[in-house]
């Protein structure tokens, strides 16, 4: 689908923004917590009120199905508020007292210490194309920005031009309207834009989801700088799924009829498809998935997408060793339409690196194992990732398996499938490289916070002086003395 044209961010506008960036971050990080919730909170209202013509502009340019993108929508609203729920409390900004201590056991006296997290400054956001809402403009990377105390400055992504225009337009004046200043979040155009910003000293953090090698190349430039930033990058996910012999026997129908409807959500384009199920060799897993009739998907987001999709799968389907497995009827005509392969683990062991690349579409790959010592051995050789899954029986000793998973993926389901990342208290997503470029740390769920918050410890000031968590009798205070509060 050709994309609408844009204008892209001129030099002198790109000035401009990144000035007023740094001006209102410093406002808006002394604005109260309570403040910037009623604020963000009024602006994912304004997003929702304008629900018909964004869902529509989303459409055109996206391919994405109507009730997909409301529910994106939704999302989108909640996790706005969530993050105003979060800051309202205050543990995220982890605020700790330390009375001084003329006794303190280390054999010096101990000051009057106190710390908390602050905002880190102005954070460049780069949006997601495959969720146009909830990774995109107002997604959880500028909400989470924004709950932490920052301006953001957004660069759009190109896959949907006017969604992102006409969104932030709506969420930018929300903002005001409420209260905010003006400037406290702006939108940019254009790569060479969206790379100078990253390399101006006035940006103290980004977030990007998106591809390995445009996330690294980002990664790199925001390391090179004179003063290196942090840059939470999400990057690239094969999620595997492995099925014990057990659940094998037990469950092969069930756990078939899940995985299909699970890489094909979406038209595989979510970064958490399992793109590799493991299973028994002598199972009849392959045969029950040669009879399945894999469901028909919606057209991929636009045609990079679809491009690649088909360069990865052509370099999968010539690999040695490969078979096509099932695939609907149309892709033997180059639809894009669901596709299976499958494998040995004996090959996939011989070249992992090639078998185990993100191939994002409505694409997986099937590998047989011989025994749980090759299963074991396969686990090991993936890179970092997103989720890792196993579907077992309770009786099940996988305790091995568990271990070297939970060293590989950010989260680890059972009997349940990653695609559907909630978004709550306890999400971890992101995991180690090339998952995303800082293991510890999430970009969905209340955590990701943290993300663009820095520690600064106070030291002597007299009450007055202290920010209000910091100061004595405060309802804020996580750590008193070493002893926690709530």
């Amino acid at each position: 689908m050709p994309q609408t044209t844009i204008e892209q961010t001129t030099a002198a506008q790109l000035e401009q923004i990144l000035d007023n960036a740094q001006k209102t971050s410093a406002q808006w990080a002394q604005t109260p917590a309570a403040e910037r919730a009623r604020i963000i909170e009024h602006a994912a209202t304004a997003l929702e009120a304008a629900g018909d013509t964004l869902v529509a502009l989303a459409m055109e340019e996206t391919n994405l199905p109507e009730a997909r993108l409301r529910g994106e929508l939704k999302r989108t609203a909640f996790q706005l508020g969530l993050f105003g729920e979060t800051i309202r409390d205050g543990a995220c900004f982890d605020a700790r007292i330390d009375h001084a201590d003329a006794q303190w056991p280390m054999g010096a006296a101990r000051p009057d210490l106190r710390r908390i997290l602050i905002p880190v400054g102005p954070v460049l956001v780069f949006a997601a194309s495959n969720f146009p809402f909830a990774f995109s403009v107002a997604g959880g990377d500028t909400a989470s920005a924004l709950a932490a105390g920052n301006a953001v400055v957004l660069k759009a992504h190109s896959g949907h031009p006017k969604l992102s225009q006409a969104t932030a337009t709506i969420f930018a004046a929300a903002l005001e309207e409420a209260g905010a200043p003006e400037g406290l979040f702006s939108i940019i155009f254009g790569t060479a834009s969206g790379s100078a910003a990253i390399e101006d000293p006035r940006i103290k953090a980004a977030g990007f989801t998106g591809s390995i090698p445009g996330g690294r190349a980002l990664f790199d430039k925001a390391n090179a700088r004179p003063e290196p930033i942090p840059f939470f990058g999400e990057l690239g996910s094969n999620n595997p799924v492995f099925v014990t012999s057990s659940a094998a026997a037990s469950n092969a129908e069930g756990i078939v009829d899940q995985f299909i409807g699970s890489f094909t959500m979406g038209a595989g384009q979510f970064c958490t498809k399992p793109g590799t199920l493991v299973v028994p060799d002598d199972s009849n897993f392959t045969q029950i998935l040669a009879s399945k009739e894999l469901p028909a998907v919606h057209k991929l987001l636009n045609e990079r997408i679809e491009a690649g999709y088909l360069q990865t799968l052509s370099q999968l389907k010539s690999h040695e060793g490969v078979e096509v497995l099932a695939q609907h009827p149309e892709a033997e005509n180059d639809q894009i339409q669901p596709t299976l392969l499958v494998t040995t683990g004996e090959q996939l062991l011989a070249d992992p690196q090639a078998l185990q690349e993100e191939c994002f579409g409505p694409a997986a790959l099937v590998v047989t194992y011989k025994d749980e010592a090759q299963l074991l051995e396969i686990a090991g050789s993936f890179s970092g990732q997103l989720t890792a899954t196993i579907c077992g029986e309770e009786s099940d000793d996988v305790a091995q398996l568990l271990f070297t998973l939970q060293n590989k993926a950010g989260r680890v389901l059972w009997n349940q499938w990653p695609t559907g990342v909630s978004v709550t208290y306890a999400q971890q997503h992101g995991g180690p490289y090339p998952a995303s470029t800082v293991a510890n740390s999430t970009s969905v769920g209340t955590a990701a916070i943290i993300r663009f918050l820095r520690p600064v410890a106070y030291q002597g000031f007299p009450q007055n002086l202290l920010p209000a968590a910091l100061q004595d009798n405060s309802e804020g205070t996580q750590l008193l003395n070493g002893q926690r509060q709530r």
